[in-house]
């Protein structure tokens, strides 16, 4: 099993627009951040996508990554679904829709905001085959678990992928540490951990809660992602534990 690190940014990215680095050295190039997704990968060379970033077509291309097996997100932000119409050319050749899987919220949304990637459109046809979630959900060889977390006045759904005897836990854009969440990711081999900054924010994790939660699930290695541009790479590389790794674009962990 492999995971796949496409992006590891905040909504803005690093640097934003104006060049703005923030406290982040533009000369190290793990501190460039794309906007937050990873794909997860079997032994047999299933993909999962998680999420369509607004930088997804980049960010596909720099990994080369021609196609995946299915799409999940997250929740609707901008940041994490923005990126959708980058799945048309893998939408190419195959003899159906990408299957893809949401909460029932952001089944919704998602549909309202682009009915022509799940319902075709002027003759071209449907991009994604979209499902809400379920307890648990079987897809490309994966076994998927989710539950939703707080992310301010909303939620946005957090991911375990099992494949292969591992498994990876995926929780971007949460607040708050909630049991459900300490259950789903207990014992993972990789979290990957929502990480905005040090300070409080009032709708992600702070770094503290970031190393708490890696801590509480017992998992094997926690990888911070969702950087802003207060979090450079080689200064909170050598605040963390051996365990912790600081995400970047285009990391690549096998399992």
């Amino acid at each position: 099993m492999k995971l796949i690190v496409l992006g590891s940014g905040t909504s803005t990215g690093v640097p934003r627009i104006g060049n703005d680095w923030g406290e982040c050295d533009p000369n190290e190039p793990r501190n460039r951040r794309s906007r937050v997704s990873i794909v997860v990968e079997s032994a047999a060379g299933a993909r999962i996508l998680v999420d369509t970033s607004t930088d997804l077509r980049s960010q596909l291309l720099a990994a080369g990554i021609e196609a995946v097996d299915a799409v999940v997100w997250t929740h609707d932000h901008a940041d994490h679904c923005h990126g959708i119409d980058d799945l048309r050319p893998m939408r190419f050749g195959r003899g159906g829709a990408i299957p893809g899987f949401a909460s029932e919220f952001t089944v919704r949304r998602l549909k309202q905001r682009f009915s022509y990637v799940f319902a075709g459109q002027y003759g071209y046809p449907t991009i994604v085959d979209l499902q809400p979630l379920g307890t648990v959900k079987i897809a490309a060889g994966f076994g998927i678990k989710s539950c939703e977390m707080p992310h301010g006045p909303i939620s946005s759904t957090g991911f375990r992928f099992d494949a292969d005897g591992k498994s990876v836990g995926y929780a971007t854009d949460f607040n708050e540490i909630s049991g459900e969440m300490i259950e789903l990711f207990g014992g993972v081999d990789v979290l990957v951990t929502d990480c905005l900054r040090r300070e409080f924010h009032p709708t992600h994790a702070s770094l503290e809660m970031a190393l708490d939660f890696g801590k509480r699930t017992g998992a094997g290695l926690t990888v911070l992602t969702h950087l802003d541009k207060s979090m450079d790479y080689a200064t909170l590389s050598a605040e963390t534990p051996d365990n912790v790794l600081v995400g970047y674009d285009g990391m690549e962990i096998a399992l």
